[in-house]
């Protein structure tokens, strides 16, 4: 029988995730999936699986979860503190639990979500073409103490590994590309824009996250004439006050307030790994440095399995082992170590 996980205690915003459901957006669907899809191709590389597989998505307080049987797990995003029964659990690493073994998880150090993997994936139940949960259209629902987590069958056996964390969750710098109102924008208030330092407001969710700035707003020419039309992750909206508001995975299609510009999509999960009162700059670039980031980006992920790392390295896969000083400070048992 394929291995579980029991929820014994869990935050309050804790849903199975994926990469999303495209195609529906015509339909009044956003593609949903994991705020931060680059935490979930980062398990499926340390677990080497599919990207696909479903994941527990965590949002800024973890759980205790008891596996009920031998499963593998891997844990990636916002860095939490972590345990397997009594010994630290590595982040942003692979790990073995065995059968009654305790998972616990606790608050985040840095970052907003966190991701727990599986090896295999969690069985979740297939909505309109994935197991991902989109809670503001009413697909799946949030995970409570006392359910029951499946998987699904294991192929792999890989643990131990870990890769190197990247500088994501401290806020920094978020590259934009204009958008279908940028140029309602009067050259003078892009500058400005790009001038400011924002800070992420506590009110953010997988809907959308407002920035807090000091000074007066931001206003585009003829705002009141901007008819509803479609809008992608990433917009940058100027609500009526002037407050940007960044729209995440879970947003609506359509909307009338301006756009001043778009992120793309290599730094979403920065934007959305921010934590609140994280400091946030916007950096307009061109369509075609945004192109090229992409595809340096895609490849990036494409080979994550290959950078990474053992826990604790063999002697047999270290290629230098005589370069090594293995013995320092030894004595002989007969000296006096006063001569």
């Amino acid at each position: 029988m394929t291995a579980a996980l029991k929820v014994l205690q869990i935050g309050p915003a804790a849903a199975f995730q994926d990469l999303g459901r495209p195609g529906y957006i015509a339909s009044g669907l956003t593609r949903g999936g994991a705020i931060d899809t680059l935490a979930v191709h980062e398990g499926a590389a340390l677990l080497k699986q599919s990207p696909d597989c479903a994941v527990l998505e965590i949002a800024s307080v973890g759980g205790v979860f008891e596996a009920t049987g031998p499963l593998r797990i891997a844990l990636t995003g916002a860095d939490m503190t972590a345990k397997i029964d009594d010994a630290t659990a590595a982040w942003n690493a692979a790990h073995q639990m065995e059968a009654g073994q305790r998972l616990t998880i606790g608050a985040a150090r840095s970052g907003s979500y966190a991701y727990l993997h599986v090896g295999g994936g969690f069985d979740a139940p297939v909505r309109m073409g994935a197991r991902g949960g989109h809670m503001s259209a009413g697909l799946g629902k949030l995970i409570a103490k006392g359910d029951t987590l499946p998987v699904l069958p294991d192929k792999g056996s890989r643990t131990g590994f870990y890769l190197p964390r990247d500088a994501r969750f401290d806020g920094g710098t978020v590259r934009i590309v204009p958008s279908v109102q940028t140029n309602h924008f009067p050259p003078e208030e892009r500058t400005r824009f790009e001038a400011t330092a924002f800070k992420r407001d506590p009110r953010a969710n997988r809907q959308g996250i407002r920035m807090e700035h000091d000074g007066e707003g931001f206003a585009a020419q003829g705002m009141r004439t901007i008819v509803s039309e479609v809008i992608v992750q990433g917009d940058i909206q100027i609500t009526g006050d002037g407050t940007p508001f960044v729209l995440m995975c879970e947003s609506q299609t359509t909307g009338g307030y301006p756009r001043i510009g778009t992120v793309i999509p290599a730094d979403l999960p920065r934007m959305a790994q921010t934590p609140a009162g994280g400091k946030i700059t916007f950096q307009f670039i061109t369509l075609d440095e945004a192109v090229a980031i992409e595809q340096k980006d895609a490849k990036a992920r494409a080979g994550l399995a290959a950078k990474a790392q053992p826990l604790v390295r063999d002697i047999n896969d270290i290629p230098n082992l005589l370069s090594y000083q293995l013995v320092s400070g030894a004595i002989s048992a007969q000296a006096d170590p006063f001569e």
